[in-house]
């Protein structure tokens, strides 16, 4: 062993000196890190360089196959206790199911039909401005311009045409309208 004055040159002689016999032994002992090996062998001289700068090592080589065993260990747990191919964002995962039960979903269609018929039930042109700006999402210009009235007018139109959905709606027994 070098004494520890040069340890870019220990670490070239007595630790690196065995990189294809450990790859090589790694891929015959442990052949689920096949692919990784390479991060495997790179994980392996970090511990080996630490422990070195903290103290001496008696064999590098003994001390070098030590860590790449338990580094591929490791490796092989986490694969083992997580079977799921990791995704790219956190924010992905659903984390709580937001879809609606059949109660709910009940509920829903019977909001959307009493919503379909307080609609139908507005006046011609007072549905065909909120059609337009509302559940087409036209701006309150783009709809004045079809009509050829102002946006005040249609701005009218819209403020009736919501109030007498929401007296619909509550008069058939909606009263909470945010949901």
């Amino acid at each position: 062993m070098l004494p520890p004055a040069d340890p870019e040159r220990w670490f070239r002689e007595e630790v690196h000196a065995h990189d294809g016999q450990l790859k090589a032994w790694l891929r015959g002992t442990y052949p689920a890190v096949r692919n990784e090996v390479d991060d495997v062998v790179q994980e392996s001289y970090l511990r080996v360089w630490k422990r070195h700068a903290a103290k001496p090592i008696e064999s590098a080589k003994a001390f070098l196959f030590t860590a790449a065993r338990h580094v591929a260990i490791d490796f092989l747990r986490r694969n083992k206790s997580s079977p799921f191919d990791p995704l790219g964002s956190l924010e992905a995962l659903p984390v709580v199911d937001d879809s609606p039960n059949a109660a709910d979903a009940l509920t829903i269609q019977d909001r959307y039909r009493l919503l379909v018929e307080a609609v139908a039930a507005l006046p011609p042109r007072c549905r065909e401005v909120i059609l337009l700006h509302k559940m087409q999402g036209r701006s309150q210009k783009e709809v004045a311009a079809r009509f050829g009235i102002s946006e005040r007018t249609v701005e009218a139109h819209v403020r009736t045409a919501v109030a007498q959905c929401e007296a619909y709606l509550r008069a058939h027994g909606v009263n909470n309208l945010r949901d």
